[in-house]
């Protein structure tokens, strides 16, 4: 039997156990932390000789040169031309998907002049502007994901990024040829065959090959996201994301191994994926479980499954859907799936969630794949104040202020009274300037 968590909100501790499930502390480790920072601290000092040594040591390659951990675009071509047709045509339509959602994204610059009389002359605004250089970090090795190099390659080409690098490490010497086909696909400029923390340190402040970039994004393992988390302030990051995690709305009238298939979606991720049912109707719930139990044992990731839903997994009865939608706004979710007969109804219930799946044949892998919204989402809560990757993160914004002599007359004296009275005078007397100009 699977001892998954079974909540109810009928129970009297039923916000202790919801609350004690959601808690997710990402302790860090302080040695894991000294062994970033020195290998942080000797990239940004040694350039590329640490790199090529910290490549060498931690995924064994036979390297004396960053030269040798280059690839070509033509090396790409050829990942790309050596896939199985399926293969190839499957990524092909998942970037065409992902491309095309995108492009109706990019924020326009835009500016209006002052409407007061006393102001004409002057214009307000927003200049938008592409990121010059952008760094992608993609997991190598068995743990490869070519959809992660669309979904974050793909946005930043529409937004404009003027030049894209990635970076990959390949234990033993390991290349997926999917990752490399996807990086041609998606237009990255250079690929460097290295991870790690070095790879990080390498993008963020540039080595004498690697070129330093003004964002890193994508996932990595610990060491990865303890880098970025460092490097953050001499470049951008994307976030420092936690486990996955789907929550799953249902009124009882889904197929059972449908929801139970769902469930494990997100289980097999790793052991501290969280997925949570949510359902108003207890025998549904029960048919839930007993699918989950005669479906687990042909998954070949079972044993990730069974450890992931018996750690962080749920199955919640609820008084109504009502209340669902409430406990999905309460948990935020990465994944939100409304496996409702009239889904498109309580869309406008759900206030926080990384994606939104509507309907019965909204999986969550279809979102992960090729849908097209990108699958680079906020987690541990955070949707609450998050957003997916977009082009928008690829993107900065400048404000366009042009002030006219009136505007200058008029303004004046409301900026100086304020900051007279935060105790800025030379604030004050750059404004007053302007006034006594004859």
């Amino acid at each position: 039997m699977i001892a998954i968590k079974r909540l109810a909100t009928t129970d009297s501790d039923f916000r202790r156990r919801l609350d004690a499930l959601l808690a997710f502390e990402a302790a860090q480790d302080e040695s894991l932390e000294e062994r970033v920072a020195a290998i942080l601290a000797d990239v940004k000092a040694r350039g590329d000789t640490a790199v090529v040594e910290y490549t060498r040591r931690f995924d064994g390659l036979s390297v004396s040169s960053m030269s040798e951990l280059e690839l070509t675009q033509n090396e790409l071509q050829q990942a790309l031309a050596g896939l199985p047709a399926g293969q190839r045509e499957a990524l092909a339509a998942a970037a065409e998907r992902v491309r095309r959602y995108h492009q109706r994204q990019p924020l326009q610059s835009w500016q209006y002049d002052d409407p007061d009389e006393a102001l004409l002359g002057t214009m307000l605004g927003q200049k938008v502007t592409p990121l010059d250089r952008v760094g992608l970090y993609v997991p190598g090795g068995k743990a490869s994901y070519p959809s992660s190099v669309l979904m974050n390659a793909i946005p930043a080409h529409v937004a404009g990024v003027g030049e894209l690098i990635m970076v990959v490490p390949t234990p033993a010497g390991e290349q997926n040829p999917l990752v490399l086909a996807a990086a041609a696909l998606a237009g990255v400029d250079r690929v460097f065959t290295i991870g790690g923390a070095q790879a990080v340190a390498a993008l963020a402040y540039g080595t004498q090959t690697v070129p330093q970039v003004d964002k890193i994004v994508g996932p990595g393992n610990a060491y990865v996201a303890a880098a970025k988390r460092r490097v953050f302030g001499v470049v951008g990051i994307d976030m420092v994301a936690g486990p996955s995690e789907i929550l799953i709305i249902c009124d009882g009238h889904t197929a059972p191994d449908w929801v139970a298939m769902d469930l494990f979606s997100q289980a097999e991720h790793d052991e501290l994926a969280q997925s949570i049912l949510v359902c108003p109707d207890a025998a549904f719930i029960d048919r839930v479980a007993a699918a989950i139990e005669r479906l687990l044992p042909t998954m070949p990731r079972r044993q990730v499954i069974r450890a992931a839903l018996e750690n962080r997994g749920a199955l919640i009865l609820v008084r109504d859907l009502d209340e669902a939608c409430e406990i999905a706004n309460r948990v935020a979710p990465e994944h939100l799936e409304l496996s409702l007969a009239d889904a498109d109804a309580w869309v406008a219930k759900i206030r926080h969630a990384g994606a939104i799946f509507i309907g019965r044949h909204a999986s969550e892998s279809l979102g992960d794949y090729c849908a097209g919204p990108n699958h680079v989402l906020p987690t541990s809560g955070s949707a609450r104040f998050s957003s997916p990757l977009g082009v928008y993160d690829f993107q900065k914004r400048s404000s366009l202020i042009r002030i006219s002599r009136a505007g200058a007359r008029m303004l004046g004296p409301i900026a100086a009274t304020l900051a007279y009275g935060e105790g800025l005078p030379a604030h004050a007397r750059a404004a007053e300037y302007r006034l006594e100009e004859e």
